[in-house]
């Protein structure tokens, strides 16, 4: 079966398989889930149909409280369903939740990623269903679709929020035939007979005494159990379908692994990839991805740890204050407790496990904080609870990092664009990243870093492509091109602190080339002599004006950046910029001042 290969954000990914796999999608748009809902309506809007030739109606709620009911959110929006998500699952309603995992606001507001909201659902009854990258959003998308139809529980499928949401993989897309492959019409026709009608009418939400209440919350025991099995049995079709194989829980790393991280979302992605450097060099490390977080795959997280294990790090991306630890640590012990008691898993004595926390509200974790976490497993008595990634100096719990250590990206392009909020620049290299991965045969990756104040900040774009797969979600280490936006950000940030000996540095400067020299900073010149860097300057801004764009840089700097590197030829460079253009700008209306 021919599939395409798309490059394309995580929210675009999740929402590709829920437009195409529902009759009707509720949405209330948070960030950063927002793009799932924008494209469902959008999709519907211009009449594009579902697997089953009908357009999905899609209904935004207006307001807080009809948000309780919607389905593509995240944050407090999330928070605000708990109450039906427990009526929901109570009442074994299949149903699938697609949120961009973002943090709840305590001292402060956060709009960035971490588990905050999802954990905060534990309780409800809800199947966890975990993705860790852009292809797994959407892969997960319609395996979590499958399993609640067969398995009647509810199925949260989340995803880090801005780390996945918004950064943008080349994947495969999974095509209408595979949804219908994997969903049964039996199964369909049997979820919409139990919906609510008047010629088969039914009583629902009563109020119950304590004479029986008790005995009906306990009638959903039997269908968590098959739930499990449902989703490794959905898990295995799915790879029977596309080739790629998961399991509820995975094990990267050696296989005497004695040293082993606990991990699930995006952090997974960089503990794998460090792992998988390190056992390179002959270090007894591992890490297990849990995929399927509830119901809790005991026997399969069990299966998944190597024999030989001695200490275990367990890691959350949230906080429980008063805890006597976060949600993943605390289901491991018990975990590991269980299976010994029960004589599923003999160690080799009681392995030691520790707890920490990384990434919160987006925070950045590299392959320098997970090595940090598997060094940590070298002392007599490892840190426990402890957190990675900040200096941590009032308890201090923190980790002591390698800033110096990088995995290896041989092979692999990077870039880095600083530019300034809304000037275009971060649309225009969402546009160069789906160019090179369109018409190259590379993969790609990009990540697009501002604040929440968005406009007239700054803003970096992050871009890697090259033919090995890539897989990195943090920010570029070491770049081999750099280009700077606006000339001001030489006087106030340090441009050049990740540019490779030999790189490429393009600058837009209101200056001829013949006297910017004489204008940039001295410590920028000495890192150009001391880095031997390949240094271009164009006056974007002067070439705007010329054209009619006006300081709108953001297209003038792509096609340098095309001509400079020379990745594809310039011809088919322009005529995908422009193609771009008309996709992204063509339903635009422009007004005169």
């Amino acid at each position: 079966m021919s599939r395409k290969m798309v490059t394309i954000d995580g929210n675009t990914a999740a929402a590709h398989v829920a437009h195409a796999t529902n009759e009707v999608i509720a949405i209330y748009p948070i960030t950063p889930s927002s793009v799932m809902g924008e494209i469902s309506d959008a999709k519907s809007a211009v009449g594009e149909k579902n697997i089953w030739g009908n357009v999905p109606s899609v209904v935004e709620m207006q307001s807080e409280g009809g948000a309780a009911g919607a389905v593509f959110t995240a944050s407090q929006g999330l928070l605000l369903m708990i109450p039906n998500m427990f009526k929901i699952a109570g009442e074994l309603t299949s149903t699938v939740f697609h949120v961009s995992a973002r943090a709840i606001a305590a001292q402060a507001l956060s709009i960035f990623g971490d588990h905050s909201d999802v954990m905060s659902c534990r309780s409800t009854g809800w199947a966890f269903f975990c993705s860790n990258n852009v292809q797994e959003a959407m892969d997960f998308a319609l395996i979590s679709q499958s399993s609640t139809l067969r398995s009647r529980v509810p199925f949260l499928h989340y995803f880090d929020g801005f780390r996945t949401s918004h950064e943008v993989l080349k994947v495969e897309e999974l095509t209408f035939d595979d949804m219908r492959a994997m969903l049964d019409d039996k199964l369909i026709d049997e979820h919409k007979g139990r919906g609510l009608n008047p010629d088969r009418p039914v009583m629902r939400g009563t109020a119950q005494n304590p004479d029986v209440y008790f005995q009906g919350r306990e009638t959903v025991n039997p269908y968590y159990p098959k739930c499990i099995d449902i989703v490794e049995e959905e898990m295995n079709k799915f790879a029977k379908l596309t080739g790629r194989k998961y399991k509820l829980v995975d094990y990267v790393g050696a296989k005497d692994a004695e040293r082993v991280v606990v991990v699930m979302g995006s952090g997974a992605e960089v503990v794998e990839e460090t792992v998988q450097n390190l056992v390179k060099k002959g270090e007894k490390v591992g890490v297990v991805k849990i995929r399927l977080y509830r119901p809790f795959p005991l026997d399969a997280f069990i299966k998944a740890l190597p024999k030989t294990v001695k200490k275990i790090a367990v890691l959350d991306r949230t906080k429980e204050p008063g805890s006597l630890g976060e949600p993943i640590y605390l289901d491991v012990r018990t975990a590991i407790g269980e299976a010994m008691a029960d004589g599923k898993f003999k160690f080799k004595g009681y392995p030691v496990i520790v707890g920490g926390r990384y990434g919160l509200g987006s925070k950045e974790f590299n392959p320098a904080m997970a090595k940090a976490v598997l060094d940590n497993l070298k002392s007599a008595k490892p840190k426990n609870k402890f957190v990675v990634g900040i200096e941590e100096d009032v308890t201090n719990c923190s980790l002591k990092l390698d800033p110096a250590y990088k995995n290896p990206m041989d092979g692999v392009y990077q870039a880095m664009f600083y530019g300034l909020g809304s000037d275009g620049t971060v649309g225009a290299n969402k546009n160069s990243i789906k160019i090179i991965g369109e018409e190259t045969k590379n993969n790609a990756q990009a990540y697009f870093v501002y604040d929440s104040k968005k406009a007239g900040s700054m803003t970096t774009s992050h871009l890697r492509f090259g033919k090995k797969q890539i897989r990195a979600p943090y920010l570029v280490q070491e770049s081999d091109f750099v280009a700077c936006h606006n000339f001001s950000f030489l006087e106030k940030y340090d441009m050049l602190s990740k540019a490779k000996p030999g790189a490429t540095f393009l600058l837009n400067a209101p200056f001829d080339h013949n006297e910017v020299w004489d204008k940039i900073p001295k410590e920028v010149q000495q890192q150009i002599i001391a880095k031997k860097l390949k240094f271009f300057v164009i006056d974007g801004v002067k070439l705007g004006n010329e054209i009619g764009l006006g300081p709108r840089i953001n297209v003038i700097m792509q096609t340098a950046f095309f001509k400079i590197s020379n990745i594809i030829p310039l011809k088919t460079a322009v005529a995908s910029i422009k193609d771009a253009i008309k996709k992204s700008y063509g339903t635009r209306r422009w007004t005169p001042a």
